[in-house]
């Protein structure tokens, strides 16, 4: 007999494109980038990305794309005809909706700013500034090339070019930061009233240079402190937190990265870029991504080989990779939702669900559940429950396929 999930509805499908290069490499940095020492091949790379969705489509048939990101690297090095280049193939390939959410991730610098107004009429609605601090001595320490004055240049060009959606990244917990300094970062940034704010903690990732040469940063009881006065400082402007590090104005959630969160389908193309497919026909859900080096991606983006790896996400997995991203939201999910993303019951957590709810980890409104100021604030302990669950491998009822289908 074969087994599978059963998919009563497929969940929305998001489009992540990587463009891997940037002026230099930050030293907190572990995304797949690379400093562009000569020229970036922008008609190459750009013709390879394109390749690598024509690709991908036989996976997607009749689905439309519910939001576009353009990460990196640093995207806005690339000229404005090259975004434009690929805003049209992207559009001639897929489904994608006129009024879909298209984020594209910017620096401060003024050369990249100034093509703002060229990325708008190109089709990009949303821009995601990495500012980090507008502390000149924070930037110098964290690698960064621009300054305090240079990020709020960029935001007004911003603005000029007709952007009213934008979110402007800030990092905490900075070598030798104080809190005062912390607060200072939020209300300069509030002050140039950006839609959305995402705030994340200074995390020493493996191999990257401040893993081998490790910043003086303030200790668990301070980085605590500014977590809670943060949460507190943009609440007063109405930065409602919806996600563990994401904090945004009524309404102006992120779409893409809340498909994430939700465990929805996404594809991934360029130079390293991850994918997630989910495919009614076998019940399976599929992991793949692209080969890393950009090099190596150009001269395989038009064949089978431009797949760096993919597995199908295991029933063993599959609620527990849920669970880690859904517990991350504010809002937790809507126990439906288990079902029509994961193919699996929810029925079979129960057990689990009323004891993290006994810790005052969740809570559940009819049929919402949701993590509480708790379970957000001590995220892994909560995941940590669902990960160790005595029975979470045997929790997995599969239904029956009939001849396959």
């Amino acid at each position: 007999m074969i087994y599978s999930r059963h998919f009563t509805e497929l969940p929305p499908l998001s489009l992540y494109v990587h463009l891997p290069w940037c002026v230099k490499k930050c030293p907190y940095c572990d995304f797949n980038s690379h400093e562009a020492k000569t020229d970036i091949p922008e008609a190459a790379y750009m013709q390879a990305v394109l390749d690598d969705l024509a690709q991908e489509l036989p996976d997607i048939w009749g689905r439309k794309l519910s939001s576009v990101f353009i990460g990196g690297g640093t995207p806005s090095l690339f000229s404005a005809d090259a975004i434009e280049t690929l805003m049209s193939g992207i559009r001639s390939l897929t489904n994608l909706p006129p009024n879909a959410e298209v984020t594209m991730e910017a620096n401060p610098g003024t050369a990249e700013a100034q093509k703002f107004k060229a990325f708008r009429q190109s089709g990009i609605n949303r821009l995601s500034i990495g500012v980090q601090s507008f502390d000149n001595s924070a930037l110098k320490a964290l690698g960064r090339i621009h300054d305090a004055e240079e990020a709020i240049a960029a935001v007004a060009m911003a603005k000029e070019a007709g952007f009213d959606d934008f979110n402007l990244d800030l990092m905490f917990a900075l070598p030798e930061q104080t809190i005062d300094a912390a607060i200072k970062d939020v209300r300069q940034a509030m002050a140039l009233q950006p839609t959305h704010i995402s705030c994340y903690e200074l995390t020493l990732e493996p191999n990257t240079l401040f893993a081998r040469f490790p910043p003086v940063v303030p200790d668990d009881d301070s980085r605590w402190e500014m977590q809670e006065a943060i949460i507190k400082e943009l609440a007063t402007e109405d930065y409602q937190r919806y996600e563990v590090s994401a904090y945004a104005k009524p309404r102006r959630e992120s779409t893409h990265n809340s498909n994430y969160w939700q465990f929805g389908d996404y594809i991934g193309i360029g130079a390293g870029a991850h994918g997630k497919i989910s495919f009614a026909s076998t019940g399976t859900i599929t992991r793949r991504w692209k080969v890393k080096h950009p090099k190596t991606y150009m001269e395989k983006a038009n064949s089978a080989k431009r797949i760096g790896g993919q597995h199908d996400i295991s029933f063993d997995d599959t609620a527990i990779e849920f669970f880690m991203n859904a517990f991350r939201l504010r809002q937790g999910f809507a126990l439906p939702l288990f079902q029509l993303h994961t193919g699996v019951s929810i029925t079979t957590w129960q057990p689990v669900i009323e004891q993290a709810i006994e810790k005052g980890f969740l809570q559940q409104e009819g049929l919402q559940l949701a993590p509480t100021d708790k379970g957000m604030n001590f995220l892994n302990d909560l995941l940590q429950m669902f990960i160790e669950d005595p029975a979470a491998t045997k929790r997995y009822p599969v239904i029956p396929l009939i001849d396959g289908k």
